[in-house]
């Protein structure tokens, strides 16, 4: 499976929530790579990854962007 960086963006808007995504996902796997996480810090990473990927749909439904 691609990822989304693999394809061409062309709406400034659409990089910015994918970075932002990107790095709440990569925030997440590394704070658990390195410690045992408190349930309370696993849930609110885990809230943030997935407030990033909803950000990310809502833009590309209202937008019209794709992947």
């Amino acid at each position: 499976m691609c990822s989304l960086s693999t394809y061409a963006i062309s709406c400034a808007e659409h990089a910015r929530l994918e970075d932002e995504y990107l790095a709440a996902r990569d925030r997440m796997r590394s704070l658990m790579r390195l410690r045992k996480l408190t349930r309370q810090e696993e849930r609110r990473l885990a809230d943030q990854v997935a407030m990033a990927i909803a950000r990310l749909k809502e833009h590309m439904a209202a937008h019209g962007c794709e992947r």
